[in-house]
């Protein structure tokens, strides 16, 4: 059915404005679950590390899935590299992971595919699919590790084309995976990456021819008019003013010296502005940002306060200014090692952005959870299996803070991150570790009126020589609590040999030998309110 005389209406029909709402996300929905089912890696078949999305033609978000927020809010970067960068043609995939053209961190490797429509010459739609691959080289297996400059971290793609014209460029492939420790099981997951992209091209294509193109694309921009006034509305009812709060990562990994992530956010009428000025000068560890993860983080946290059933399109960013300095660490430039800024910077960006907004909202904005990512790399050769190499990423659950609703909720992943576990039967049989603990670590989350949630315990030991990784925060600066609330406590990594604990830092890489343990404890969330019984001290 095609429309007839759609020029832009100024009230579009509510009921169809629904139906491409839940067109469009059901495509990115769809184009997730066959990346995880196709994926040869445990990191995005089992703890689902990867995000999916659909563009109109001039780049602008119409869906995203329910994937990875720190990867959902940064792709719209990496679409807009790539559509600078290349001249598309059907049949045509770019894939990139340069953090600074469009990137986050080199392991999140990013396929956009262009979407011709019939004869037309330019893209009506773009999708991509971004995941977090287990190793992309570099100085320590599984590319998180350590590091001053980013060309330690591992392979630097800027914008290329993987495929042109529907056929596959072996040469860069054969490139990509010459650099790599585990070649096969990077082929595979980018086999994954390119079908999911297919599909969402298909299914775009279907849409165009059932309901016509022109339909398409009015209603495509319908959705991004709702968004952002959906996100108006929602800034309205925040408390006029500007806002300020601050917060410190531990450390880089080279120094222990914390590092301030400082903000401003101004509320005005349906408009807001935030600003990172006074942020720590980019460092020389790992810890760096780029423009794209603050952006990221910023979106996640005023989507948070939007209504779920609101389209997650770039409309919701229209009446949002983000402001982050050059330089700084949220917003570094090259050569630095950005590894950690989106996994940890990201995290701490958003506890800090929640502490400025509970001075606006105080009934609306939970306590600080754990605030770390907890990753975990690990890569060697597994003797057991003639002589496979293999490599290893997570990131490990922990505590959420305690709102005005309720306590936090134990033992899971947390705001930018959207993660599952890798479950012991996957982690035990596919790599040469055993799951020696894995459980609630009590009494770790602060106490309130409501009580943030606890973080776990996790213990591996190796069974074969690895390299590992350890890339967490939190374990200085904790967790915080409001409105009386107590803070989380903070997170603890030791190493078990022979069966003498020695402390780890929260930055750090080693090798394990057969028969070394690892134990990570992560924070617990912070408490919300007065706990009970000093509120009843004080009445008496």
């Amino acid at each position: 059915m095609i429309a007839k005389n759609l020029g832009k209406a100024r009230h579009p029909d509510a009921m169809r404005l629904e139906i491409f709402k839940n067109i469009f996300h059901s495509i990115a929905e769809e184009m997730g679950a066959a990346l995880r089912r196709s994926a040869f890696s445990a990191n995005i078949k089992e703890r689902r590390d990867y995000s999916c999305a659909v563009y109109d033609g001039n780049g602008e978000v119409l869906a995203m899935g329910d994937h990875m927020p720190v990867h959902l809010g940064s792709m719209p970067a990496s679409v807009a590299a790539a559509r600078a960068a290349l001249a598309f043609e059907p049949g045509d995939i770019a894939l990139l992971n340069d953090p600074f053209a469009g990137g986050t961190h080199l392991p999140d490797l990013t396929l956009v595919m262009p979407v011709f429509v019939k004869s037309q010459t330019k893209p009506q739609f773009f999708v991509a699919s971004r995941a977090h691959h287990a190793d992309i080289g570099g100085a320590l297996a599984g590319s998180m590790g350590p590091a001053r400059e980013i060309f330690q971290e591992g392979l630097r793609i800027p914008p290329v084309k993987i495929f042109r014209r529907g056929n596959i460029s072996r040469e860069l492939l054969g490139l990509l995976l010459a650099n790599v420790r585990t070649p096969s099981e990077r082929e595979g997951d980018l086999g994954a990456q390119i079908a999911s992209c297919r599909l969402g091209e298909r299914r775009l294509r279907q849409v165009a021819a059932k309901y016509g193109l022109p339909e398409v694309q009015l209603y495509s921009e319908h959705l991004l008019d709702y968004s952002e006034k959906m996100m108006q509305s929602v800034i309205r009812s925040l408390r006029p003013g500007t806002y300020r709060a601050e917060d410190f990562l531990d450390g880089d990994g080279i120094s222990h010296e914390p590092l301030r992530i400082r903000v401003s956010v101004r509320i005005k009428s349906n408009s807001a502005v935030v600003d990172f000025a006074g942020s720590a000068p980019q460092c020389a560890g790992n810890v760096n940002a780029v423009e794209a993860i603050a952006i990221s983080a910023v979106y996640y946290v005023f989507r948070s306060l939007v209504r779920d059933d609101v389209p997650a399109t770039s409309g919701l960013l229209r009446p949002i200014t983000v402001i982050a300095p050059r330089g700084t660490i949220v917003n570094a430039v090259p050569p630095a090692a950005v590894a950690g800024g989106n996994v940890e910077t990201s995290q701490r960006m958003v506890d800090t952005l929640l502490r400025a907004l509970a001075q606006a909202a105080p009934q609306r904005i939970p306590s600080a959870s754990q605030g770390s990512m907890n990753n975990l790399t690990f890569g060697g050769i597994h003797t057991t299996r003639s002589e496979l190499p293999f490599t290893y990423y997570e990131t490990i659950a922990g505590g959420c803070g305690a709102s005005s609703m309720g306590d936090g909720a134990a033992a899971t992943h947390s705001h930018l991150t959207n993660s599952w576990n890798t479950p012991v039967e996957v982690l035990e049989e596919a790599y040469p570790v055993r799951v020696k603990r894995y459980a609630i670590r009590f009494r770790s989350g602060g106490r309130g009126r409501n009580n943030g949630g606890d973080g776990i315990v996790r213990e591996l030991e190796f069974l074969s020589r690895a390299e590992v990784g350890l890339l967490t925060d939190r374990r200085k600066t904790a967790p915080y609590g409001l409105h009386g609330g107590g803070n989380g406590k903070p997170g603890i990594n030791t190493l078990v040999q022979k069966g003498k604990g020695r402390p780890l830092a929260a930055k750090c890489s080693f090798v394990a030998r057969p028969g070394d343990l690892l134990r990570i404890e992560t924070p617990g969330g912070g408490g919300w309110g007065q706990p009970r019984d000093k509120m009843q001290h004080r009445k008496k």
